[in-house]
C-alpha cells in the first residue's frame, strides 16, 4: 500500500500508510505561506480494503469549517469524481473509502490541470471569435493565458472575466470551462448577441504555478492575489500587474471573479457596496444582475452570502472592489461551494465538476440582462 502526491496539483505528507484502517497523513502549508487546506494524492494497492484516512491536522487548517458537513471527492480514472464518506471531529478529517480498483486518487475538490487548463485555452482559440494571447510571464516562467473573445469595437463593452487568484479553487475553472463554451457557441442567440455587443477579455486561471504546486491561496512565492490590486508588481504578482494594466488600456464595463468558497454551500455574489464610488447606478446594476440570475438558474441564491461591507469600508486591494472603484463599473466575485449546493443537494456527486460547468454557461444570461446598461 502506498500514498503519492508527486503530480501536477498533488498535496499530501504521509505519516504512517501501513495500516488500512489507521492511515495517517497531514496537509502541508501553502509553497511560503502559513495557509493549508487544499490535499490531493493517490492511493495504491487497497483495493477490496475498508481503507480509513485520517487528516490529523485538519483542525488547524486555513478554514477548519471547511471540513464540517464535508465529503472529499475520489477517482479512479481522474475523469469522474464522486463523495465518500468523511466524518471530522474538529481535530482531524476522516476519509472512509473501500477502493475497488488498484488506484484511487482524494482531493478536496475535483483538480483542474495544467494539461486541462492548456487544452481549454487552444481549444477555443480555434474559433473564429477567439485570440489566445499571452501577456506575460508568471513568477516561474509560464505564459500568462487571456481569450480575447469579440472583434474589438470602440463602441462594444469591455467585459473580463477572471478566476482561479486563489489555486485551490479549483472549480473556478471548471466554471470557466462552460462560460468559454458557450460564449463560442455560434449557435447560441444570448452568445451571439453579447458578442454583437461587447468583447470579453478572458484569464480562465490566474495562478498557474500555485495551482501546479498544489496551493490554496497563493503562488509560489506565498503571494495572495485577491489582496495585489491595489499595488500590483511583476516581482510577486505578476498575473495581476499585467491583467490591470490591460483594463486601463482596454477599458472595463464589468469584471467577473470567479472564486470558491470552503464554508458556505451555496452559490452566491459578493458585491461592492463599501467602494467610495457605490452608487444608485451600481446598486441597480448589482440588483438586476442578481435578480436575473436568481430567476433563470436555481443553482444560484442571494440569502446566504457574505456580510455586505459599509459604506467606505470595501478593502481596495481586493479585486472586485478595486476594479469597481477604478473604474466606476459593476464588479462581482462569485462564491461557489466546495462542499454542495444544499438548496439542491446531490449526496453522490455534491458540487461538482459538471454543476459548475452549467453554472458557468448560466452566467451569460444576466450578462447579457445588464449589458446595454454598463456605461
Amino acid at each position: 500500500m502506498k500514498i503519492s502526491s508527486n503530480f501536477d496539483g498533488g498535496k499530501i505528507e504521509v505519516i504512517d500508510a501501513t495500516n488500512p484502517k489507521n492511515i495517517q497523513v497531514s496537509i502541508p502549508n501553502d509553497t511560503n505561506s502559513e495557509y493549508f487546506q487544499w490535499f490531493y494524492f493517490r492511493l495504491t494497492g487497497a483495493t477490496g480494503e475498508a481503507v480509513k484516512i485520517r487528516i490529523t491536522n485538519a483542525g488547524k487548517a486555513s478554514y477548519p469549517e471547511g471540513y464540517e458537513d464535508y465529503h472529499a471527492v475520489a477517482s479512479y480514472d481522474r475523469e469522474n469524481w464522486f463523495r465518500v464518506p468523511s466524518q471530522y471531529d474538529g481535530k482531524e478529517l476522516t476519509i472512509e473509502h473501500t477502493p475497488v480498483y488498484n488506484s484511487v486518487y482524494y482531493a478536496y475538490f475535483a483538480p483542474y490541470t495544467y494539461d486541462q487548463h492548456l487544452d481549454l485555452v487552444h481549444q477555443a482559440q480555434l474559433s473564429p471569435e477567439c485570440e489566445l494571447v499571452s501577456i506575460g510571464q508568471t513568477v516561474e516562467g509560464k505564459d500568462i493565458d487571456m481569450l480575447i473573445i469579440g472583434e474589438a469595437d470602440e463602441a462594444k463593452k469591455s467585459i473580463w472575466v477572471i478566476a482561479r487568484q486563489h489555486p485551490g479553487e479549483s472549480m473556478a475553472e471548471w466554471f470557466m470551462q462552460g462560460f468559454i463554451d458557450r460564449l463560442l457557441d455560434q449557435d447560441d442567440a444570448v452568445s451571439r448577441m453579447l458578442l454583437s455587443k461587447a468583447v470579453f477579455y478572458v484569464v480562465p486561471n490566474m495562478n498557474i504555478d500555485g495551482s501546479i504546486a498544489g496551493n490554496l491561496r497563493v503562488n509560489t512565492k506565498g503571494i495572495n492575489y485577491n489582496r495585489e490590486w491595489a499595488e500590483p508588481s511583476i516581482e510577486n504578482s505578476p498575473e495581476v500587474f499585467h491583467v490591470r494594466n490591460l483594463m486601463d488600456e482596454y477599458g472595463c464595463d464589468l469584471n467577473l471573479d470567479i472564486h470558491g468558497d470552503e464554508g458556505l454551500p451555496y452559490n452566491f455574489i459578493s458585491g461592492i457596496e463599501g467602494i467610495p464610488s457605490f452608487n444608485e447606478r451600481l446598486k441597480n446594476l448589482t440588483k438586476k444582475f442578481i435578480d436575473s440570475w436568481i430567476a433563470t438558474c436555481p443553482d444560484f441564491q442571494d440569502t446566504h452570502t457574505y456580510p455586505k461591507n459599509e459604506p467606505g469600508k470595501g478593502n481596495l486591494a481586493i479585486c472586485s472592489k478595486h476594479i469597481g472603484e477604478r473604474y466606476k463599473c459593476l464588479s462581482l466575485t462569485l462564491e461557489m461551494p466546495f462542499k454542495d449546493n444544499n438548496d439542491l443537494p446531490d449526496p453522490e456527486f455534491g458540487w461538482s465538476p459538471e454543476r459548475s460547468i452549467l453554472l458557468g454557461e448560466s452566467i451569460l444570461q444576466p450578462i447579457y440582462q445588464v449589458v446595454n446598461h454598463l456605461r
